[in-house]
């Protein structure tokens, strides 16, 4: 993408650990310990990379493996 002034900006994007099948994000809470010391805490998804077949061409997915083991993909 090129602004007004000539310059060229960079768009950075970062990989959500989102499944794409069923939208399936990180779960948040905390971590206890034995004398209750709170933390925060995330649990993420357990997302594979899989080749699969969208509209007849194959792409490269990230599926959670709940989506894989249930057929989804």
């Amino acid at each position: 993408m090129i602004a007004a002034n000539g310059f060229i900006l960079l768009e950075l994007t970062q990989m959500a650990r989102v499944c794409e099948l069923c939208g399936k994000g990180p779960l948040f809470g905390h971590k206890i310990s034995h004398v209750h010391n709170v933390s925060n805490r995330r649990w993420n998804v357990n997302l594979q990379s899989v080749r699969a077949i969208v509209n007849g061409a194959h792409k490269r997915l990230r599926a959670c493996t709940s989506c894989i083991r249930n057929g989804k993909v």
